[in-house]
């Protein structure tokens, strides 16, 4: 089905961001695969090698100055190009308002909210004027940007007053791509996740780490939030 695009995911060396590497490989298409450590992201490389699939590992941070650039650069010149780009990398560094830092806001905007801008900024001479080229020469492709948001960027969430802004703005984003670049046969959707099972949502208490920073949910905030979900739905369906 994605025989011949180029897929580069963020975020792709664990949980969700892997799986979609894995599915997108076994559907034939040339994945980038991209996660800030190295060790995972050679292992799915080498997943998706085994699977008979083709895959090139480019391991480094969303946030840093080049990194949107350089990625795209590696994918031009490896595999000759990019027709799907998924907005995955990212993690959590929790705190109540009053106790949150401007720098516990100011990373979940960097790596939530900015990179994926980047990217996509980044991406328009793969895609935008790519697609421009060939629309004047009669012909047209396909291409797909995916933003990985979250209900809390929906719905709000305890404690997460940073990282629910910061995916609610991925929201605002992912509107504003397809109004602009729809004409050009690129087709950008947000999907926003409730809890799914990553290290990101298991608990807290296990200990994970992300930049130095602890993350997951507390037991208590996480019963809290999974027993306000089918409340939450009713209300948004009336």
């Amino acid at each position: 089905m994605l025989n011949n695009q180029v897929a580069i995911i963020t975020g792709s060396g664990r949980g969700v961001g892997r799986a979609v590497a894995l599915k997108m490989a076994e559907a034939g298409a040339r994945v980038v695969v991209s996660d800030k450590d190295e060790a995972p992201v050679a292992e799915v490389v080498k997943e998706i090698h085994e699977l008979g699939g083709q895959a090139i590992a480019f391991p480094g941070d969303v946030t840093d100055g080049d990194f949107s650039t350089s990625i795209m650069e590696k994918a031009a010149t490896e595999f000759g190009g990019v027709d799907i780009l998924v907005n995955n990398a990212g993690y959590t560094w929790d705190s109540l308002i009053h106790k949150m830092t401007d720098e516990q806001f100011q990373a979940m905007v960097d790596i939530h909210l900015i990179a994926p801008f980047k990217l996509t900024r980044a991406a328009a001479p793969y895609m935008r004027e790519a697609a421009k080229k060939e629309l004047a020469n009669g012909g047209a492709s396909y291409r797909k940007i995916v933003n990985v948001s979250s209900v809390a960027g929906v719905m709000g969430n305890v404690g997460q007053a940073n990282y629910s802004s910061a995916k609610a703005g991925m929201i605002g984003l992912t509107k504003t791509v397809a109004k602009e670049w729809g004409q050009f046969n690129i087709n950008c959707n947000a999907v926003a996740f409730g809890l799914i099972d990553t290290r990101l949502t298991q608990s807290k208490e296990k200990g994970e780490t992300v930049n130095g920073v602890a993350v997951g949910i507390p037991e208590k905030v996480k019963k809290m939030f999974e027993q306000s979900i089918p409340q939450q739905r009713a209300g948004t369906a009336e």
